[in-house]
């Protein structure tokens, strides 16, 4: 296991490497583009935009200015914002925390309603079946965000319970943090529940058809024991990649959340920097999104192992 896990950890880098620079290749055709940005309309002579370029290193080689970026990466410099000439790691940082602690809450929250609804539906069957089922679809089908808006209009504006808009530190008040991700959140954990509950579902289905349940039941064991010790953690293995996939939607569709309710998150921040074509901001923000993406499949991968010793690769 230690052998896959540092393998998966080396392809991890590699692939960390591969993305950046083919991501510093697409930003190069639009260097001037940038420096004009950056010096304005009326500043924007050939002179100035040549200086400029001189002055970012952006008139070497291109190979040159990436390994230039890579080296200053191995050392903790991620390099500075052309426009807020502030530390791309710190401003990337902080503004990840932000979009992770509305994802995780989700993501926890549709763990626990998922695998509560999917199981349920399994073992009961009959009209919970059919009510988790009609839940999942209502998830589909509605528009999560239209939901929150909902949501807003009613506990926002009609009874001023949360805010509509805005984001408070954790650090500096628990409470207004958690009125300030009650709504976001709530658009997050609906397509999240419709997903992973059908996921579970249907797993926890197959698992109870088959041989090894019927042994179980002719030693005695309880059919209780039988579902959670031993059919749901072998439908956990196809539950843990969708929930990987699930949390990557999330962090996707955070753009989307953070852009209607003024959060000062990780994908709104990701947006502005690619309009103004904020070369080290979007270089920090492609790398810790790579990085954040092989976390993810590698815990996933570790957790699967765990729970079903068959899924380790040694």
């Amino acid at each position: 296991m230690t052998l896959y896990v540092l393998r998966r950890l080396a392809i991890g880098l590699v692939l960390a490497v591969l993305v950046t620079f083919i991501t510093y290749l697409l930003l190069s055709p639009s260097f001037d583009d940038i420096v004009v940005s950056k010096l304005g309309p009326t500043g924007a002579t050939p002179e100035a935009v040549a200086a400029v370029k001189t002055d970012l290193g952006l008139d070497r080689p291109i190979v040159v200015q990436y390994l230039d970026w890579l080296g200053g990466v191995l050392h903790g410099d991620f390099g500075i914002s052309y426009f807020t000439s502030q530390p791309v790691g710190d401003a990337v940082a902080s503004r990840l925390a932000v979009t992770l602690s509305i994802v995780l809450v989700a993501l926890a929250i549709s763990v626990v309603v998922s695998v509560t609804l999917g199981v349920l539906a399994a073992y009961r069957g009959g009209a919970v079946d059919r009510i988790v089922q009609s839940v999942s679809l209502i998830g589909h089908l509605v528009p999560s965000l239209l939901i929150a808006i909902a949501f807003v209009y009613i506990f926002a504006v009609k009874l001023g319970w949360l805010p509509a808009t805005g984001y408070t530190p954790l650090s500096e008040d628990p409470v207004g943090w958690l009125k300030s991700i009650t709504i976001p959140v709530i658009a997050l954990v609906i397509g999240g529940i419709a997903n992973l509950s059908a996921q579970i579902r249907g797993a926890m289905i197959d698992e109870l058809h088959k041989d090894y349940v019927r042994t179980l039941r002719t030693r005695g064991i309880g059919t209780r024991s039988i579902v959670l010790k031993h059919v749901l953690r072998n439908a956990a293995g196809p539950a843990l990649t969708v929930l990987s996939l699930e949390f990557l939607t999330m962090l996707g569709g955070a753009l989307i959340i953070e852009s209607v309710f003024a959060l000062p998150g990780y994908g709104q921040f990701a947006f502005t920097s690619s309009l103004q074509g904020d070369i080290p901001v979007i270089m920090g923000i492609t790398l810790f999104g790579t990085l954040l993406v092989v976390g993810v499949n590698l815990l996933t991968d570790l957790v699967n192992g765990w729970l079903n010793p068959k899924a380790r690769v040694l």
